[in-house]
């Protein structure tokens, strides 16, 4: 393994690196190996602005923890005895709706890392990053962007690649279902990476109404995450 991988790319881009959030993040890390997960802690209890409310060592036990103390982002592995990193997201979501996912893993499989996004995750780094990376990631993760290892990154472009060239016609433009003129607007800047804070400040709004727009175009998209949210909006057309 190189003594310096390389950074995890954001996806969207952003030219800058998010300022922190003036309160603290509260994470909770969840993986079967012990001495790994302990690792993590200790490196994430040295930030400042970081708080690791707990640990849990498996997706049954993530999910109890998650219902308990309400993280704000849950760093956890992909393979897990009992119920997977994958399986136990949906279950949490539905107890605690506003929970960010970082799936932090071995696997190098497309299939996880599609099978993450679609479980709502949106974050997927692979266990050779560089540990001062973590707290970077969860940081930006806490603030509504989106992090993948390049290498899964490149990946994930390959595949999308893949699929337009298999397409024997210009594929037809999605229709975006019963959007209203502001949820449209949202989807829009959403899909440029623009944080809650940063989408109110371009439509004169508050961030709890931009929430609750950001909510509302995920149901009626029927997507989990702002990562999806902002490929329908590609897709569609909205942005190029």
């Amino acid at each position: 393994m190189s003594p310096h991988p390389p950074s995890p790319v954001r996806l969207p881009h952003t030219a800058e690196e998010p300022v922190a959030p003036p309160s603290s993040i509260r994470v909770l890390v969840v993986d079967d190996h012990a001495l790994f997960r302990r690792g993590l802690v200790s490196v994430l209890d040295e930030e400042e602005d970081i708080d690791v409310v707990d640990e849990a060592g498996d997706g049954e036990e993530a999910v109890r923890l998650a219902a308990e103390l309400l993280p704000d982002v849950i760093l956890m592995d992909v393979m897990m005895p009992g119920s997977t990193g994958i399986e136990a997201c949906p279950r949490i979501r539905a107890k605690v709706p506003e929970v960010k996912f970082v799936m932090l893993t071995m696997s190098d499989e497309e299939s996880d890392l599609f099978e993450a996004l679609k479980a709502g995750a949106t974050g997927y780094l692979l266990k050779e990053i560089a540990v001062t990376d973590i707290a970077r990631a969860v940081r930006s993760i806490a603030q509504g962007r989106s992090f993948i290892n390049p290498s899964m990154a490149t990946k994930l472009i390959g595949e999308f690649a893949g699929l337009a060239k298999q397409e024997s016609s210009p594929p037809s433009r999605p229709e975006i279902p019963e959007l209203t003129p502001r949820e449209t607007e949202v989807l829009k800047l959403l899909a440029r990476s623009l944080n809650n804070r940063e989408i109110g400040e371009r439509l004169f709004i508050t961030e709890n109404t931009v929430k609750n727009h950001v909510r509302n175009i995920l149901e009626k998209l029927q997507v989990h995450s702002r990562t999806e949210a902002a490929i329908y909006a590609v897709r569609a057309e909205y942005i190029t």
